[in-house]
C-alpha cells in the first residue's frame, strides 16, 4: 500500500474528524496546546507535514525571522519571554556551595538531575526552594538585544 501524496494529505485535513487530527498532532508534536480551535490545528499540522515532507527552514532563516519578530512586534508584555536558548545549551549555577547544571532539551524544556521543568523559574525554585525569576537566577537577564 502506498502513502498518499503530501498534497492529498494536506487536502484531507479539513475533512478529518477531530480524533484523527489529534492523533496526527500527537505523532508530530511533544505536547498538546492548551487553547485551540480546529483551524489552528489544521494550520499547524499542514505546516508540520510540509516541513517533514519537504524539509524545514534553514536554522539561520528561523533565527532571522524570530529576531525580526522580536524587534518589530508592537505587542508589549510585562517582563517579556524568557531568553531563547538553543537545545543542548548547559547553564551552570553555583548555589549553597553546590554546582547545578541545567540542560536545554530539544522540546524547549529544562533538565536538572534527570527531572524536566517547563521554565527556568521552576528550575530556580527547585534549587533554592523559593520563588526566583529564572533568567535572573541564571544570569540571563538583560542579555537580549
Amino acid at each position: 500500500m502506498t502513502q498518499p501524496s503530501l498534497a492529498a494529505r494536506l487536502a484531507a485535513l479539513p475533512t478529518l474528524p477531530m480524533t484523527q487530527l489529534w492523533r496526527l498532532w500527537d505523532e508530530h508534536f511533544p505536547r498538546r496546546p492548551q487553547r485551540v480551535n480546529r483551524r489552528y490545528l489544521e494550520a499547524r499540522l499542514a505546516y508540520r507535514l510540509q516541513e517533514v515532507g519537504l524539509g524545514g527552514l534553514p536554522r539561520m532563516i528561523k533565527e532571522h525571522l524570530a529576531d525580526c519578530g522580536e524587534r518589530h512586534s508592537k505587542l508589549t508584555t510585562g517582563c517579556g519571554p524568557e531568553p531563547r536558548l538553543m537545545p543542548g545549551t548547559v547553564l551552570v549555577r553555583e548555589w549553597d556551595a553546590r554546582e547545578y547544571r541545567v540542560k536545554v532539551t530539544d522540546d524547549g524544556r529544562y533538565e536538572l538531575g534527570g527531572q524536566s521543568y517547563k521554565s527556568l523559574s521552576a528550575v530556580a525554585r527547585a534549587i533554592t526552594g523559593a520563588h526566583w525569576s529564572g533568567p535572573t537566577f541564571f544570569g540571563l537577564k538583560g542579555t537580549r538585544k
